[in-house]
Parts: C-alpha cells; sequence; structure tokens
C-alpha cells in the first residue's frame, strides 16, 4: 500500500513527539499474550489434577485439557492478523535460531503443541476403541466417516487391558509433567520480549516474565469455570425444557445438576491462591518501580499515575482484582457468583495486557511528548479491521469455535444429570398431582 503509515490511522500525538513515532503494537499485541496467556493457564489447571493429585479436580481436568487444545490453535492468530506479510511468519519453523527470541517461540510453540495432542490422545485412547468399535458396520455415510476417524485415531493401539491403561495414565502424567515448565516458557516468553526491550522505561524489568507467567494462570482458570458455567448452565436449560415437553411437568433448576456448585467453589480456591500471588508481583513490581526511581521515572510517574491512572488503579486493579477477589471470598459462593468474579477476573488480565503493550507506547522517546491509542470500532479498511474491534472480536472467538468442534469428536463436557434424593421425592409428587387431575 504506497504511502500508508502503520500506526498513522490510530494514533494521537501530543506535546514533542518525533515524526516518525506511532502506536505500532496495536490490539493484537494485546490479544496475543492474553491468548497465549489462557493456554499456559487451562494447562496448568488440567496439570493439577494429572500431576500433583488434586483429585477435587477431577472433572474440570478433561474439560481444561481439551480446553487448552482449541485456544492453542488460536493463539498465533492475532500476530499472523498483525503482520504485515502473515505468509512469511512459518519461515520460523524452516529456519530455527535459538538466538533469536522469536525463532525460539516458534520451536517451544510446536514443541508444546506436541505434547498437549499427545496428552489428549492418550487421555481419549479407550475412548476412540470404544466409540471404533461401536460405529463398526453400521450404515450411513456419517457412521462410517466417525468409523474411520476413531479408527485411524486409535493409531493401532486396540489393548484394553488393566495394564494398557496403567500405561496410559503414566504417560498423561509425565506428559503433563512436561508440558507444565514448557507452557509456563510460552507465555514467559511474551514477557520476555517485552521485558528485554531496553529502550522502553516501562517494559524494562527483569519481573515481567515472572508477572506474565502468573496472570496467564489466572486467567486461564478463569476462563475455564467461566467457560464450564455457561455450558452447564445452558446445557441444563434445555434438558429442563426436554423433561418439561417429554412428561409434561416443568422440571425445576434444582432437579437438573448443570455447573456443581462443590467443582466451581474448589476450582476457585485455586484462582484465588494464584490471583493473590499475581497481584503480589504487579504490586512489587510497582513499588520497585517508584524506590528505586529511575531516570526515567518522572515520565514513568506521569503516565501511571496520571494518565493512565483510571486504566491501572481503576480498571485493573479494583474492578480486575480487588472486587473479584472480593467475590470469590465471600462466604457460600454461588454459581451467579463465580461467574460474574471470573469474568471481572479476565477484565483485570485483559487491561494488565492492555496497560503494559499500549501504555508502554503512550510517551515519547523524546520523554516530553505522549500518544494516544484511538480503537478503531467502525472498520473502514482491511487494516483497520485487523487492528479494530472487530479485529480483536475475531481472535477472542475463534477458541471458542475451535472447542465447540472440537467437543464435538472429543467430548469433555460432562452430561446434565437429574438429581435424586429430595429433588426426586419432590418430582414423583408433581407426578402424582398431575395424575389426580
Amino acid at each position: 500500500m504506497e504511502g500508508y503509515v502503520h500506526g498513522l490511522e490510530w494514533t494521537t500525538k501530543q506535546l514533542f513527539v518525533y515524526p516518525n513515532e506511532f502506536i505500532y503494537w496495536s490490539i493484537q499485541i494485546v490479544m496475543y499474550p492474553l491468548m497465549t496467556g489462557l493456554v499456559a493457564g487451562a494447562f496448568v489447571l488440567s496439570s493439577l489434577y494429572h500431576v500433583f493429585g488434586q483429585k477435587d479436580l477431577k472433572d474440570m481436568a478433561k474439560f481444561a485439557l481439551v480446553f487448552s487444545l482449541a485456544l492453542l490453535f488460536g493463539a498465533p492468530i492475532p500476530l499472523m492478523l498483525h503482520l504485515q506479510h502473515w505468509n512469511r511468519g512459518f519461515y520460523i519453523f524452516f529456519t530455527p535460531h535459538f538466538t533469536s527470541a522469536i525463532s525460539a517461540f516458534g520451536i517451544v510453540f510446536l514443541s508444546y503443541m506436541l505434547i498437549v495432542i499427545a496428552e489428549v490422545w492418550f487421555v481419549y485412547r479407550l475412548f476412540f476403541i470404544e466409540q471404533a468399535r461401536a460405529l463398526k458396520g453400521k450404515e450411513g455415510l456419517w457412521n462410517r466417516f466417525r468409523w474411520l476417524l476413531y479408527s485411524v485415531w486409535t493409531l493401532g493401539a486396540w489393548d484394553t487391558s488393566e495394564k494398557a491403561q496403567e500405561v496410559d495414565h503414566k504417560a498423561i502424567k509425565v506428559l503433563a509433567g512436561i508440558g507444565v515448565p514448557v507452557a509456563m516458557f510460552l507465555h514467559g516468553y511474551a514477557g520476555f520480549i517485552f521485558g528485554s526491550v531496553k529502550a522502553n522505561a516501562l517494559w524494562m524489568t527483569p519481573l515481567m516474565p515472572v508477572i506474565f507467567i502468573m496472570s496467564a494462570i489466572v486467567s486461564g482458570v478463569a476462563l475455564c469455570i467461566l467457560t464450564y458455567i455457561i455450558i452447564m448452565e445452558y446445557k441444563k436449560h434445555v434438558k429442563k425444557k426436554e423433561r418439561a415437553k417429554a412428561r409434561g411437568i416443568d422440571a425445576t433448576y434444582e432437579e437438573l445438576r448443570g455447573a456443581e456448585v462443590d467443582v466451581i467453589r474448589k476450582t476457585s480456591r485455586y484462582l484465588v491462591a494464584f490471583m493473590i500471588a499475581a497481584f503480589t508481583l504487579e504490586l512489587l513490581d510497582l513499588i520497585f518501580r517508584g524506590y528505586t526511581a529511575v531516570k526515567n521515572w518522572e515520565i514513568l510517574r506521569q503516565v501511571i499515575y496520571h494518565r493512565d491512572f483510571i486504566n491501572i488503579f481503576v480498571k485493573q486493579y479494583l474492578i480486575g482484582n480487588i472486587l473479584p477477589f472480593i467475590l470469590l471470598l465471600w462466604p457460600r459462593l454461588t454459581i451467579r457468583r463465580a461467574a460474574l468474579a471470573t469474568a471481572l477476573v479476565l477484565f483485570g488480565v485483559f487491561m494488565m495486557r492492555y496497560n503494559v503493550v499500549i501504555g508502554g507506547q503512550s510517551f515519547s522517546l523524546t520523554f516530553a511528548g505522549f500518544m494516544e491509542y484511538n480503537l478503531p470500532i467502525i472498520p473502514h479498511n482491511i487494516e483497520t479491521y485487523k487492528e479494530g474491534l472487530f479485529g480483536a472480536l475475531t481472535t477472542g472467538a475463534l477458541p471458542f469455535i475451535f472447542f465447540y468442534f472440537i467437543n464435538k469428536v472429543l467430548p469433555c463436557v460432562p452430561e446434565v444429570v437429574h438429581v435424586t434424593g429430595q429433588a426426586g421425592m419432590a418430582e414423583s409428587v408433581l407426578n402424582l398431582k398431575r395424575q389426580a387431575k
């Protein structure tokens, strides 16, 4: 595009700014570390059961693992959309170079993807065998396709003995154990990229990779909880309608088990622990900057405590950290309160990424001028679409689309079942009353 300057359409300059300075890294570079963090966080949540034996997370572990796979496919998309020549992004896999941070990331990303796919295969190997045997000989093109698909996915390993299952469990534990540090490195790389930029006073800190890793775990766990709640409550609503239509009675929500409160409460405890660690590191970094007061502190102080005060202290810390922390620790945690709290946590992590990426570019290298990022809302060309609101929404929605199709062949969401006991007695009473009428 002749005469086009990347960043010109969404950058507003104030005071003394160099002519060639713009907000080059826009919303897609905010979404990129956010997406990779969600991948790492979801995988860590599943590993708490597979590696560390936290049995109270068993119901959430399989869901988090498959969800991590879906997020993994969507993680590089923001970077691909941001690149002017995205087709060249694949070169790093063919010309690896360990002295390049970008090339090293490509190697780590590919290795992590293979680890996740291998772990998913061992988790679902028995399921593949069961489905292949159940579909064998059934008529219909769709059934034959599914039989062929599951048969191929068994990779010829048809053994279902206890010894074979023990081997599967050991392999899962080993892969999960290897995957945890690789997942940490996968997202720590994003913090490493920012923290190693010596020319930027806001990014240059050795704590940046650690802060990114901890906030990544927080965001991944929060997204798994929120997505699990939404899916299970939706299935619960659909099941309620089906039961009402089939039996002529209106089954109450209490009679159907959707997102179990116990599972959500147990998972939320781990979320709170990771939130404390992430919030402490962020405050430590902020206090350390103020205490050391390096030569660039004056411009940083203006950005942190004045220009970005609302974004940092109100949106990120108050709304995205303190408020959900109170909601999660309040006694008798409910499904709705957990959903609200995790949504606020995700907002807080997004604002942390936004404040780092955009805030780090908001001051000029002259230290006497500032730049503001104006998010393009209505796109009028391909660039304002990619680097605007709709581009961010697209990259954010794609992992859920991937998860929808992956869940069709690798089911990981528990079924909604009818609760027995008092609820069952209540339904029996309703049936007797209906028959009496």
